[in-house]
Order: C-alpha cells, then sequence, then structure tokens
C-alpha cells in the first residue's frame, strides 16, 4: 500500500493574524487503505518539553485536515504563535501526510518537505 507509519515535519512555525486575516498551518492526512489509520502525533520545541500522544482517527479511504491553530484539533493543545516546533506523525499502517502554511504576512503558501520512513 501506499505510504509510510513514520513523518516528521521539522519546520513549524505559526505565523500571527496579518491584514485581519488567519495565517495558519495544516496537517493533513490520507488514508489509502481499506481498514482506519490510528495516529499518533508528538510535538517537539526548540524551549520546552515535547507535546506528546495526540491520538487522531482516520478513517479508511479518507482524508483528515487538522488545522494547528484550532486546538480542538489537537486535542486541545494551544501551538502558540511565532513558536518554533516540529511534529512526528506515527500511525499504525501506511499512510500519506502533508504539512502546510499560510502566510498572508507575505502572501504565501508553503508545502514543508517531511522525513519518512
Amino acid at each position: 500500500m501506499v505510504g509510510k507509519k513514520i513523518w516528521v515535519f521539522a519546520d513549524g512555525y505559526l505565523p500571527e493574524k496579518a491584514n485581519g486575516i488567519d495565517c495558519h498551518e495544516a496537517l493533513m492526512l490520507l488514508n489509502l487503505n481499506n481498514k482506519e489509520a490510528h495516529v499518533t502525533i508528538d510535538i517537539y520545541f526548540s524551549d520546552r518539553d515535547p507535546v506528546k500522544g495526540i491520538k487522531v482517527t482516520v478513517g479508511a479511504e479518507r482524508v483528515k485536515t487538522l488545522r494547528l491553530d484550532h486546538k480542538e484539533d489537537t486535542a486541545g493543545y494551544e501551538i502558540p504563535p511565532l513558536t518554533q516546533y516540529s511534529i512526528k506523525v506515527e500511525s499504525d499502517i501506511k499512510i500519506v501526510s502533508q504539512f502546510g502554511r499560510l502566510d498572508v504576512g507575505d502572501y504565501s503558501y508553503y508545502v514543508n518537505t517531511p522525513y519518512f520512513e
């Protein structure tokens, strides 16, 4: 099946709102399997202890997008704006993961290149 079980995105840095518009970062999880994927997300910081064990389920043949500025998508944890962080995504089955940032301060959308295995 397509995908990997472990994905790491090293460059997280949640922008502030700009010009009254929400900047954001999102983590997309795509499950191409015919059974649901049980995913664990860990968030690492440069200046504080990691937040580990955020649980997410992605349905069979479904995509789930997590807005990292919405604490309801991160099990109640709020990532502070302008904080350097990295994300580790681990799934019990192979999935595809992508991470992107919308920064309206300079009107750009970045896609973060992952490490995966």
